[in-house]
C-alpha cells in the first residue's frame, strides 16, 4: 500500500533500476508517517561511506510526540539494503550522470519501506518530448471514446 509518490521523479529522470529500501526510523517518525504528515518531493539519496542515506525528507511530528525528544524533521535517515545491492549502487552512482532518487514510500508487511531508483537526469528537450508524448496518448484515448459512442 502506497503512502506517498514522487512524480517529481518520473519527470525529472528516466528510472533506469528500483531498489526497496527499508528504513530506520524512530517510533514518532513511524507514527506521523502513519497519519500521512510526510514528504519526499524535495529529497534525494546520497552515499556516505559503505552506508545509503536519504537526505530532505520531511517527517512532520504530531502533536503529540513526547516531550522528552526533541524531533528533527529533516534530519538524514539511514537506508537498509543488502551489501552486494550496495557494493552495486556504489558502482554504479559513481559513473558520470547517475543519481539516486527516492521513488515512493509504501508499506511491505506492515513496515515503512522506500523504492528508491538508479536513474539518469532528463535534458529539457527530453521533459517537452514525454509532456508531448504524455498529451498524444491523452488525446488518443479521449478519440476513441467519443468514437465509441
Amino acid at each position: 500500500m502506497s503512502i506517498i509518490d514522487n512524480r517529481k521523479a518520473f519527470h525529472d529522470y528516466f528510472i533506469e533500476e528500483r531498489y526497496e529500501a527499508g528504513l530506520v526510523l524512530e517510533g514518532w517518525e513511524v507514527k506521523a508517517i502513519r497519519a500521512n504528515r510526510t514528504q519526499i518531493k524535495e529529497a534525494y539519496v546520497t552515499l556516505r561511506g559503505e552506508e545509503v542515506v536519504v537526505v530532505g525528507m520531511h517527517i512532520s511530528p504530531l502533536l503529540a510526540a513526547s516531550t522528552h525528544i526533541k524531533p528533527d524533521p529533516v534530519r538524514p535517515r539511514k537506508l537498509l539494503l543488502k551489501a552486494n545491492e550496495i557494493a552495486g549502487l556504489i558502482g554504479k552512482v559513481e559513473r558520470a550522470g547517475y543519481t539516486l532518487v527516492p521513488l515512493d514510500l509504501h508499506y511491505t508487511r506492515g513496515r515503512v519501506k522506500m523504492e528508491i531508483g538508479l536513474a539518469k537526469g532528463k535534458k529539457q528537450y527530453d521533459k517537452r518530448d514525454s509532456e508531448k508524448q504524455r498529451d498524444w496518448e491523452r488525446e488518443k484515448q479521449r478519440l476513441v471514446r467519443d468514437k465509441a459512442r
